[in-house]
């Protein structure tokens, strides 16, 4: 079963490695939903971290390495995004859960997918700031406190409204989730095979009905 088990996952992550679903900037802006048009038109992904729980390792390195302060254990994490009308269309490969969302970004290829003038939309912890401007990128999180005891009004509801549509991320992780193996404790004979894991799951949820309705 084991050896199924793998043969499959090489082979579905070999396959869909050759598809490009990184959708042109004209078909994200027609499946773009109209209230997300009014006020977030430049947005090209919608980015978040997530993690899935795997075995403690043997090797001290390699737990140090897989230590999520966040998760209080080990895990493995992976940088999904999607696209304002509801399409995964990124996946990292999968690191140590050590390894902080910047660190992800230095390392992958999303900021080489998008272009010059387009929006990451992300949340408060994604600083890479230096990293889009850099590429003509802009980058859309909510505003910093900075030694503030409140903000403005205004960048309150702002900040509202980007955590409405920012959500979109959220429910494609949560779907890519409702498939167990990225629930349970990733067995150690299985955790070189992360990348490959998440990337089918995230895959999958394609196939999915669609979080944002027609």
């Amino acid at each position: 079963m084991s050896n199924i088990f793998v043969t499959w996952i090489n082979f579905m992550a070999e396959m869909w490695s050759m598809l490009d679903v990184w959708p042109e900037r004209d078909l994200i802006d027609y499946y773009m939903p109209p209230s997300f048009r009014k006020q977030h038109h430049e947005t090209r992904v919608i980015v978040d971290g997530t993690e899935i729980p795997i075995a403690k390792p043997s090797d001290a390195r390699a737990q140090q390495a897989s230590f999520s302060h966040y998760k209080n254990r080990c895990t493995l994490k992976a940088l999904f995004g999607g696209t304002p009308g509801g399409l995964m269309s990124y996946c990292s490969h999968a690191y140590g859960g050590s390894t902080s969302d910047r660190a992800i970004v230095e390392r992958c290829d999303l900021l080489d997918k998008c272009e010059e003038g387009d929006t990451i939309m992300a949340d408060r912890g994604f600083i890479v700031n230096d990293l889009c401007a850099n590429k003509g990128i802009k980058l859309n999180i909510p505003t910093f406190m900075r030694g503030r005891s409140q903000l403005p009004s205004n960048t309150v509801l702002k900040d509202r409204n980007l955590a409405s549509t920012r959500v979109h991320i959220e429910r494609l992780i949560n779907l890519a989730k409702t498939f167990k193996i990225l629930k349970i404790e990733l067995d150690k004979a299985y955790v070189p095979l992360g990348s490959e894991i998440i990337g089918v799951c995230a895959m999958l949820t394609n196939f999915r009905e669609s979080i944002v309705t027609k």
